[in-house]
């Protein structure tokens, strides 16, 4: 039999926002102790985790990913589902800023009880995603919300990052035509599990089909993400909605496929792990870099590499040295 849970893990447990908003806040924290006191309350509610279908979307600037989530979101609740939108804002890279305007965008999804929208700065980091979006996604899903969204920041090669913490990355694109699939990295299409073309309403409706066929032909030329299922491609409009039920028709078949065979579990499986390794490194090079004596040399090295006077390939190894000695 299970301990009783804490005070807010029961809240948490029991769909709080307020507190699932709290231990959010506390896991993107730089302080050690708000930190660990998240961590202990994600390990905790580990046993309610896992029930959720875990989306990525992603695409470029302007092609509607905030507008295309607020209606998907509404439609998804209509059925019956409670859905989280973890959206990872870019921050600034001289103060660490970021807009967060992602839930003013989405203003009918923001006001549904059911809903739960949390814009979180990337803190710099490459990967669209932020360095605590995947422990923010298990709370969710441990608050008892069933589809958990994560909005990324655009689309290039570091967005990859997205499909390590969700189950189905879908790649939302506008009627654009050849520029628009110029723009798109072909890493990204590999990774894709569900291309969807945006806006295809009025006078872009014949646009969005050509531009559908566009990406169908250059699916041929990518290595498929699974080699037995064939990359599904949709048209729809957040405008009028026409489409978005056989776009998450589309989506829930695949991750039903994908549970069924096993490869689901197999998927989130190696993603644990490939986070552990990620936090493992970052945390290494974190307490390292506190020490002084470390610090000290560290800064020095720097300098030569500035001046032109060292490889920063060899450098690198010298510094890893002596990170090593230090720990010993």
């Amino acid at each position: 039999m299970s301990p009783p849970l804490s005070p807010s893990a029961a809240k948490l447990a029991n769909g709080d926002r307020r507190t699932l908003a709290q231990s959010i806040t506390k896991i993107e924290s730089t302080r050690p102790d708000d930190r660990a006191g998240a961590e202990a309350l994600i390990e905790e509610l580990l046993g309610l985790t896992g029930g959720s279908i875990r989306l990525g979307i992603t695409g470029t600037p302007g092609v509607g990913k905030s507008t295309f989530i607020d209606a998907l979101g509404v439609l998804l609740i209509k059925a019956g589902h409670r859905v989280a939108v973890l959206a990872v804002d870019p921050s600034s890279q001289r103060t660490g800023g970021s807009i967060l305007g992602d839930k003013t965008r989405m203003g009918n999804l923001s006001t549904r009880p059911e809903a739960f929208i949390r814009p979180s700065p990337s803190g710099g980091l490459t990967g669209g995603v932020a360095r605590r979006t995947r422990d923010a996604l298990l709370l969710c899903e441990a608050a008892g919300f069933d589809v958990v969204i994560v909005e990324t920041m655009g689309v290039g090669q570091a967005e990859t990052a997205v499909a390590e913490i969700c189950d189905l990355f879908l790649l939302l694109v506008a009627p654009g035509g050849g520029d628009e699939l110029q723009g798109i990295k072909r890493g990204v299409m590999e990774l894709a599990d569900v291309i969807a073309v945006n806006k295809a309403d009025g006078d872009l409706l014949g646009p969005a089909r050509h531009t559908a066929a566009d990406y169908r032909h250059a699916l041929h030329m990518v290595r498929p993400k699974w080699p037995d299922i064939e990359t599904p491609i949709v048209t729809c409009s957040a405008l009028t909605n026409e489409g978005l039920e056989e776009l998450w028709s589309t989506v829930a078949d695949l991750h039903r496929r994908l549970a069924d065979s096993g490869r689901l579990d197999e998927l989130r499986a190696t993603q644990a792990v490939a986070q552990l390794d990620r936090e493992f490194e970052h945390l290494l090079t974190e307490r390292v870099s506190r020490l002084p004596a470390f610090t000290k040399v560290r800064d020095q090295l720097r300098a030569e590499v500035r001046a032109g006077r060292r490889s920063p390939s060899a450098t690198a190894a010298e510094l890893a040295n002596r990170a090593w000695r230090e720990l010993h």
